[in-house]
C-alpha cells in the first residue's frame, strides 16, 4: 500500500436481529462488523464473520435522548458502575471475538461524564478501541478515551440513513471525497439489503480513487493513542 494512499474503515453495525443480517458477512472482510449482543443471530454472525477474516466489534446499546428501547445489554444513566461493568462483560462474553466496541443509539449516555469513564475502564482493561458513532455533538466519549489512553476515533459519516440509490451514491461519494483529503476515514453502515447491494456493487471504485479499505483496527497508528476528533455533524437523537 503507497504511504500516500487514504485509509478507509466502514463498519456494519446493527447485526443480530435479522436473518438479512448475514448477507454482511458476503462483504470483503475489509469491512468490519459490529455486533449487537444477546440478539438471536449476534454469537453465531459474530463467529462467522471472524471465521470469514471480518474484524468483529461490538455494537453496544447506550441510552438515547429520544427514550427509545435499548434492547438487550443496554447502559443507561441509572445504571451504577458496578451495573454498567457488568453489564458490559456479559456483552463481551456474548460477542467473541471483538477487537473495539462502538455505540448503539448514546446520544444522551455518551454526554454522561461518569459513565463513559467506567465504559473506557472496562475498555483498557481489555485493551480493546472503542469508535464513537458521534450521535451528539455533546459526545464526552473521545475525551475519556484520550484520558484513559483507550485508542478512540469518530465516525465521519453515515452511508445509509437514507437508502435510495441516489442518496447512497450521494454519501458514497462524500466518502470518497473526505477519504482522499483527511488521509483516514471511518463510515459507519447498515445491513440493509439496499446497502449491502450498493457496496457490492461499488466498493472498486475505492481503489480507483487510491483509497484503502482496512478493518477498523489498521486506521490507529499507535494503539495507544487516541485519534481523529474530526467529523461531520451527528445524527442527533439516535
Amino acid at each position: 500500500m503507497p504511504a500516500t494512499a487514504a485509509k478507509l474503515a466502514i463498519i456494519i453495525d446493527d447485526i443480530g436481529y435479522r436473518s438479512t443480517d448475514e448477507a454482511a458477512l458476503l462483504l470483503p472482510n475489509a469491512i468490519t462488523l459490529s455486533v449487537l449482543p444477546h440478539t438471536p443471530l449476534g454469537k453465531k454472525l459474530a463467529t462467522d464473520g471472524f471465521n470469514k477474516g471480518h474484524e468483529i466489534m461490538l455494537h453496544l446499546p447506550m441510552q438515547a435522548l429520544n427514550g427509545k428501547a435499548l434492547g438487550p445489554g443496554g447502559l443507561t444513566n441509572d445504571m451504577t458502575e458496578v451495573q454498567i461493568k457488568q453489564q458490559l462483560q456479559s456483552a463481551f462474553a456474548n460477542i467473541p471475538f471483538a477487537k473495539g466496541a462502538n455505540n448503539h443509539m448514546g446520544s444522551l449516555l455518551t454526554q454522561m461524564d461518569k459513565q463513559m469513564l467506567w465504559v473506557m475502564q472496562s475498555l483498557k482493561e481489555r485493551q480493546l478501541f472503542f469508535i464513537d458513532s458521534f450521535t451528539t455533538k455533546y459526545t464526552k466519549a473521545s475525551n475519556k478515551a484520550m484520558q484513559l489512553g483507550v485508542p478512540s476515533m469518530r465516525r465521519q459519516i453515515f452511508l445509509d440513513n437514507d437508502t435510495s440509490e441516489r442518496a447512497l451514491e450521494k454519501q458514497f461519494q462524500l466518502i470518497i471525497t473526505q477519504s482522499k483529503q483527511q488521509g483516514k476515514l471511518i463510515a459507519i453502515a447498515h445491513p440493509y439489503p439496499e446497502t449491502i447491494r450498493f457496496l457490492n456493487a461499488n466498493l472498486a471504485r475505492l481503489n480507483d480513487n487510491g483509497i484503502t479499505l482496512l478493518p477498523t483496527s489498521q486506521l490507529f497508528d499507535d494503539l495507544n493513542v487516541a485519534l481523529s476528533t474530526q467529523a461531520t455533524p451527528p445524527a442527533t437523537l439516535r
